[in-house]
């Protein structure tokens, strides 16, 4: 798209799009949201970006590589966050019998591992929406 104003309010807008994604997944546990719904709103910043930009202009900013990484790496984020209970001796994502620290109720840590658990969540969701987006786009 020439859309000059388009371009322009997406350059202000976009960000805080991305930002609002991550605030909705580390504040899950505590607000309306999550993880998955976080991820959603961030792969779709990044979405709207390629769309009013361009495919090409988004795939410069994430490459394909990129993404396979983070979609593996939000996956193994949350096997490590999980394997803290088995290491500990108890059951996989386990909090409080694992000795993990739930901080004060309504507070942001007060979920123990469940904020890290869902950065990886979200973190895999995003990287896989933008990843779709970028496969449906491709031209054959």
């Amino acid at each position: 798209m020439k859309d000059f104003i388009l371009k322009r309010m997406a350059s202000i807008i976009l960000p805080f799009i991305c930002i609002y994604g991550f605030y909705v997944i580390f504040h899950g546990h505590i607000s309306p949201g999550g993880s998955f719904a976080g991820g959603i709103i961030v792969g779709l910043s990044f979405i709207a970006f390629s769309t009013i930009y361009g495919t090409e202009k988004g795939r410069k900013k994430l490459p394909e590589k990129v993404l396979v990484w983070t979609e593996s790496y939000g996956t193994l984020w949350y096997g490590i966050m999980g394997m803290v209970g088995i290491i500990k001796g108890v059951p996989f994502l386990t909090n409080k019998l694992a000795g993990v620290n739930l901080g004060v109720p309504g507070t942001l840590n007060s979920g123990g591992l469940i904020s890290f658990i869902g950065f990886g969540v979200g973190i895999r969701v995003a990287s896989t929406m933008i990843t779709l987006f970028f496969t449906m786009m491709e031209e054959e």
